[in-house]
């Protein structure tokens, strides 16, 4: 977990009144820097569950995205391309669940050259076991009720739109975030650690 700073004042707000002096109001900047705090912190409670499993969050999300598949395995562009993530992470990703027993990979049959990674029953147990916790912690969230996680899901997605991770359907109004009750993790983030 993130050490309390334990501060007697708010850094990000101070950062944005002396931000004002010098160069003028900016919004966007506060709203930056809470969000890459934010990002440490949740990171910080997230992967303190995770570690007992030898588990990142982008390890676990390449868990989850297999139990989410058919047949409980996908070739690595598919990984790299749902979880949106370079090539480079996803080998990695699955180089460490293999040596940990939570994968494995196999030749892809519909393509000579490609390589298939499929979860292990241990994989299976250690995803639902890990999820149970992370549920239990709200993933971090507990702050936050179910309406505003919708609204921080909401508010978040038209940056996502814009940086080309998907296209809106033409004449659809925009999707809300997973009904309540619904507690399973997005498909990735721009950029993890592997």
């Amino acid at each position: 977990m993130a050490k309390p700073l334990a501060l007697d004042f708010d850094p990000i707000a101070r950062a944005d009144e002396l931000w004002t002096r010098r160069w003028g109001g900016v919004p966007s900047m506060a709203a930056i820097t809470s969000i890459m705090r934010a990002h440490q912190i949740l990171l910080s409670r997230v992967d303190a569950v995770l570690k007992p499993y030898g588990l990142t969050f982008a390890r676990y999300e390449a868990l989850v995205l297999l139990t989410f598949s058919r047949t409980g395995e996908l070739s690595l562009s598919k990984i790299g391309e749902r979880l949106m993530v370079h090539p480079t992470s996803v080998t990695n990703t699955v180089d460490r669940l293999e040596r940990a027993g939570l994968v494995a990979r196999r030749p892809n049959p519909l393509d000579g050259r490609g390589v298939l990674a499929a979860i292990t029953g241990r994989g299976r147990e250690v995803v639902e076991e890990a999820t149970r916790e992370l549920m239990a912690m709200e993933f971090g969230l507990e702050e936050y009720d179910a309406e505003q996680c919708r609204q921080v899901f909401d508010l978040l997605r038209p940056l996502r739109v814009a940086a080309g991770d998907f296209a809106e359907p033409v004449g659809a109004e925009p999707a809300g975030a997973a009904p309540t009750g619904s507690a399973a993790p997005t498909e990735g983030a721009a950029k993890r650690k592997a």
